[in-house]
């Protein structure tokens, strides 16, 4: 039989005044309960005072409870609890911690382990109450680093590889002391995710599925009008009219609309600038098998059939040929299609969202654009301002088209100068949100650190005549080539200025395993 076979959760609820705890511990002992655990919470003049209390005394009732603390002065209320509020607290954090996709270890000043969640326990192969109390060296950890955060040093995301009975584990861990609130060290806590997961995030934020509202950076008044009207339009069928110069992000919020409409069906986009008038009408409205020399035998679909209960984008659609924009008129009053060579109507219930850079009235008017088609499409037109309008929000991109690039290059993000800023503030900015994120991904590329000084920000105007090579530069050519190009020439340089493949590696930042890549893919020598 145990020595303390009753066990009580108590409230007693007092007056507050000073010497409360002692009178009810005195009371609790002549009575021979143990007080196990005891918080003291204050509220308007009254004291709370929650108890874990065992003994070999039965109580029954709350009239047992008030004969043992009938000295205590000032007890206004008296109730059993099936919980105590430190136990209410652990046992959400305990939720919390096994909830989260992390791994969490925390150890005490003695190096004995406090808490371990769920993720960490799967990874090590563990139970909760077989490692708690023990110390952390039963872990088997990689490294000592979560005792050395005991001395007040923090580790942050250190590469960390686990090899247990479950499989061989890799991830980023951040090592942390813990304090008191005098700033005194009272344990140490590692936080772990996992790699995979890490490259898993970072590509989802640098090249996620599905573009949101969320995407489109700005806080000047003009853009977030725009996207608060997008917003609001965005779950309605009706047709939308994109406004705005080349590379002011026509598309961004094409796609965006799609996303916020819940349509779910395909985003189909289409340049109706890119070809020429037969094949854009059948790629739009596509044909019968035979309706034309080199059509498919059995014909084709065209997009708005494969858009199916989803959104077609109409990209410069000021460019559309007058034969094309009339069936598009048609398919807008009908609701459905014909395809060329065909007969039978096909029911279409995609959503349209056009978008030009073009002055579309003028267009109307010199007979180069339908008039009735105009008013059609014109029915929500959303206006995007240049960013020449719209300066206050440059830094907001330029901190997001870093962001971008590095995590997905898998570096550190790049900083500007304030000299570095000033220079993009003073540009007009003619390509607009486009020419910005060429011109930052450009000054990354070319900065020899994580700072950016105005010396790496070029303009189209500025770009050297000739590569570090000594060849010409093809202007024309796409960033991606340009920069490919670049790099090729600064690895080749730098393989010359040293005698091993290593050595050239640690000079440019690289794995070695990440230089001999590189060098094989443009086909240099190195030993």
């Amino acid at each position: 039989m145990s020595a303390y076979p009753h066990s009580y959760k108590i409230e007693l609820v007092f007056t507050d005044r000073v010497g409360i705890v002692a009178d009810v511990s005195v009371s609790f002992a002549r009575h021979g309960l143990n007080i196990v655990s005891m918080e003291v919470v204050r509220q308007a003049e009254r004291a709370h005072l929650y108890f874990e209390a065992e003994g070999e005394l039965a109580i029954a009732s709350l009239e047992d409870l008030f004969t043992i603390l009938g000295d205590a002065a000032g007890l206004l209320e008296i109730r059993f609890i099936p919980t105590l509020p430190q136990e209410e607290r652990e046992n959400r954090f305990r939720v919390v911690l096994d909830n989260i996709s992390d791994g969490v270890i925390s150890i005490d000043t003695g190096g004995r382990i406090t808490t371990i969640n769920a993720v960490a326990r799967k990874a090590l192969g563990v139970g909760d109450r077989e490692v708690i109390g023990r110390s952390v060296e039963s872990l088997n950890l990689p490294d000592d680093s979560l005792r050395a955060c005991l001395a007040g040093k923090s580790i942050q995301h250190a590469r960390q590889d686990l090899v247990t009975d479950n499989g061989r584990f890799q991830y980023v861990a951040t090592f942390n002391p813990i304090v008191d609130g005098s700033g005194q060290v009272i344990g140490a806590v590692q936080i772990a995710k996992d790699v995979k997961e890490v490259r898993l995030l970072a590509r989802s934020l640098a090249e996620p599925d599905q573009i949101s509202f969320s995407d489109i950076i700005g806080q000047n008044e003009a853009i977030r009008h725009a996207i608060t009207f997008a917003e609001r339009i965005a779950p309605t069928a009706s047709i939308v009219s994109l406004r705005g110069d080349s590379g002011t992000g026509k598309e961004l919020f094409a796609r965006a609309i799609h996303t916020a409409s819940g349509r779910r069906g395909p985003f189909i986009a289409i340049n109706c600038a890119a070809l020429p008038e037969h094949l854009l009408e059948s790629e739009l409205f596509g044909y019968v098998g035979g309706a034309f020399t080199g059509s498919k035998r059995e014909g084709k679909a065209g997009l708005f059939e494969h858009a199916k209960g989803g959104s077609v984008f109409l990209d410069e659609i000021a460019e559309m040929p007058l034969s094309a924009q009339a069936k598009i008129l048609r398919l807008i009053q009908e609701k459905s299609v014909r395809r060329i060579g065909g007969s039978k109507e096909i029911p279409i219930n995609a959503r349209i969202i056009t978008a030009t850079n073009r002055n579309l009235e003028s267009r109307v008017a010199g007979g180069k654009f339908r008039q009735d088609l105009y008013y059609r499409i014109n029915v929500l037109p959303i206006h995007i301002p240049p960013l020449a309008a719209r300066r206050d929000d440059i830094e907001l991109l330029v901190a997001h088209f870093l962001f971008r690039m590095a995590s997905h290059l898998d570096q550190p993000v790049h900083a500007l100068t304030a000299a570095a800023l000033q220079k993009l503030m003073g540009h007009d900015w003619p390509g607009n949100v486009r020419e910005l994120k060429n011109v930052v991904e450009r000054a990354a590329i070319l900065s020899d650190g994580e700072l950016i000084g105005v010396e790496n920000i070029l303009f189209s105007h500025e770009m050297p005549a000739r590569s570090i090579g000594g060849g010409p530069v093809d202007r024309s050519a796409p960033l991606k080539a340009l920069v490919a190009d670049y790099e090729k020439q600064l690895i080749k340089a730098a393989l010359q200025r040293h005698s091993s493949i290593r050595q050239t590696a640690r000079t440019l930042g690289l794995s070695h395993t990440a230089l001999i890549k590189k060098v094989h893919r443009y086909k240099l020598r190195g030993d």
